[in-house]
């Protein structure tokens, strides 16, 4: 989605920077992280895998992790499931990060107290050559009480979406997407937003080339300012993939009137945490 209207908002684009990064010309004040503070950093252990040698008619994985050696995780498919599509799954990024997060600082075998004995895979939606929706149950025991704690996973990886602000002639405009969204039976106005297509965790690069559980949301923020022109012509600019049934317009609002505009939870977030930011003194003039 983000590749058209890129195209469209060239020379106005600039690489997000931290906070404590700011080298800033006069006219164009650039995007950053907006919840940056937020996030830990945290080295996860690496894990050892291996698969079993099994009947055709039972596909199984089984996992060594270092916070429980001695107790090998068993990662089974679900009937349906195929070899291709199970192999796919347990290689996927997705799988793997939920996996060391569960050994990260905070993760949930962090402390000991609980031991993941099982995996199902119960589902997989392939974007292309890669997953792009993953779905399973994993058995997460609470050691003190023997209870399973629920462990139904979707998972779909980081995505980004940004805030872009655009000033023109006194007037302040925020840029909105309208798109179809099956899943909500409605065409909805919000944020432009995507999933992350590689491992790298490179948000900016996916703002940039696309403009739309366990996901993780990072929120950056664009600041321009422009000719009335360049605002007449985003808006209703038709955008997205169409090949891949990607039905999108940009629509241009006043920032004022964003807050009321849109439902979309990504908005009134990325409203709340700028607004603070510029009363705490955190953003350039």
């Amino acid at each position: 989605m983000w590749t058209e209207i890129g195209k469209s908002m060239t020379h106005l684009l600039r690489s997000p920077m931290p906070l404590s990064a700011f080298a800033l010309p006069k006219r164009l004040v650039v995007s950053f992280p907006l919840a940056q503070l937020l996030h830990r950093h945290t080295t996860p252990k690496p894990f050892c895998s291996r698969m079993s040698a099994t009947p055709s008619t039972s596909l199984t994985h089984s996992i060594s992790l270092p916070t429980q050696l001695g107790q090998p995780v068993q990662v089974l498919a679900a009937p349906g499931l195929s070899d291709s599509e199970f192999r796919a799954a347990i290689e996927s990024s997705l799988f793997r990060q939920w996996l060391k997060n569960l050994e990260c600082e905070n993760g949930i075998l962090a402390n000991g107290y609980m031991t993941l004995t099982q995996v199902l895979i119960q589902g997989v939606d392939m974007f292309g050559k890669r997953i792009g929706f993953l779905k399973f149950k994993a058995d997460i025991i609470d050691k003190g009480t023997g209870n399973k704690v629920p462990g139904i996973v979707f998972a779909r990886g980081p995505a980004v979406t940004v805030l872009i602000l655009l000033e023109s002639e006194g007037t302040t405009y925020a840029v909105l997407t309208e798109q179809v969204r099956v899943p909500t039976g409605r065409v909805v106005l919000e944020l432009p937003a995507g999933m992350l297509d590689d491992d790298k965790g490179d948000f900016v690069g996916t703002a940039v080339r696309e403009g739309g559980c366990d996901e993780e949301l990072g929120l950056f923020l664009y600041r321009g300012c422009v000719d009335k022109n360049i605002i007449t012509q985003l808006e209703g600019k038709e955008t997205g993939c169409v090949k891949h049934g990607e039905l999108i317009k940009v629509r241009v609002v006043p920032y004022e009137k964003l807050w009321h505009t849109t439902p979309d939870a990504k908005a009134l977030m990325a409203i709340a945490i700028y607004e603070m930011a510029k009363k705490e003194g955190l953003l350039p003039q």
